[in-house]
């Protein structure tokens, strides 16, 4: 009987690539999520029955014991970009992770792998990145041997990153960055994926691994790139961190007394805190050299996913070839 896996969080951005590379290695595999009627699609990432979403919240223990139970191998993929009155960067990612570790040691669980993120520090200023070093830390007390993967930036056809900006670059002619001199690693999902596969089989030793791409650039030299793929001509502002944080400041504040009504999706306190910080790779963890990864650059990546964002879309090409003759 093939080997059994189960993904909290394995229909989010990561997860899915996850969940459909370890499917076509021959895993059996349990996505782990709160709404399993949205997560019916990974049903067809292997054959009938190979990949099945289940019932799972990572504040409840019986849920997460039922969702581990029987599993060779864990890997827990939930994060939040935002707070809201229901979700707390502390209660998913340090209350949820210590929850899934400590079940998946008391359950005989071979390998536990835990999708965390550069920059994870239980002394940041950064509310999501001190919660994701807590976790780090409940996770390693309770399950020794884990794999903490700590990527940069991911992208890929789904991300909230690239995608984002080029949607508000079709809308605006201007795109306002904070941090614009701050440094990122981009990384694509699919490498991340495969890092997670080959730590599921424990061919790499217990430890953190932080994963960046091979391109180390600035925020502002990333945003000229993707308005290079989508063919748009848009100015790039820097705004000043003074601004930045009243801004910030002003949507929390409008989230809070509206109680929740207004989302603040524009940029939160926190967000900007992180901008403040480069997010790349350092010299004190694992990478991927150790999985014998070579990482996609983003030069290979960024087209396929961001042509619908050009002018003319997919015939974007064919109306350039027809101006130059």
């Amino acid at each position: 009987m093939s080997n059994l896996v189960t993904i909290f969080g394995g229909s989010g951005f990561i997860g899915r690539y996850i969940a459909s590379k370890m499917a076509k290695q021959g895993w059996r595999v349990r996505v782990a999520v709160r709404r399993p009627n949205e997560a019916l699609f990974v049903r067809t990432y292997g054959d009938v029955g190979q990949v099945e979403p289940i019932l799972a919240n990572i504040r409840d223990e019986e849920s997460v014991r039922r969702a581990i139970e029987c599993a060779d191998v864990v890997i827990n993929c939930v994060g939040i970009l935002l707070e809201d009155r229901r979700q707390r960067f502390d209660t998913v990612h340090a209350l949820g992770a210590e929850r899934i570790a400590r079940l998946s040691s008391s359950e005989g669980v071979k390998h536990l792998i835990h999708l965390s993120a550069i920059g994870a520090n239980i002394e940041s200023e950064s509310k999501s990145a001190r919660s994701k070093g807590e976790g780090e830390e409940c996770v390693l007390k309770a399950f020794p041997t884990a794999v903490i993967l700590r990527p940069s930036i991911v992208f890929g056809a789904e991300d909230s990153f690239f995608n984002r900006f080029s949607s508000m670059a079709r809308l605006s002619p201007f795109i306002p960055l904070v941090g614009a001199e701050t440094n990122f690693q981009p990384v694509y999902v699919d490498d991340i994926a495969q890092a997670a596969l080959i730590a599921a089989s424990g061919s790499v030793p217990s430890g953190i691994y932080e994963l960046g791409g091979p391109d180390k650039e600035t925020f502002r030299v990333l945003m000229a790139r993707m308005l290079q793929v989508i063919r748009r001509k848009n100015i790039v502002i820097n705004t000043p961190m003074p601004i930045a944080k009243m801004m910030s400041f002003s949507f929390d504040a409008l989230q809070i007394i509206t109680f929740g009504m207004f989302k603040n999706v524009i940029i939160t306190r926190d967000q900007v805190t992180q901008l403040m910080v480069d997010n790349v790779v350092t010299t004190d963890f694992g990478s991927f050299e150790d999985f014998k990864i070579r990482p996609k650059s983003m030069d290979a990546v960024l087209e396929t996913y961001l042509y619908r964002y050009r002018p003319y879309g997919q015939y974007t090409s064919i109306h350039e070839s027809a101006d130059s003759n």
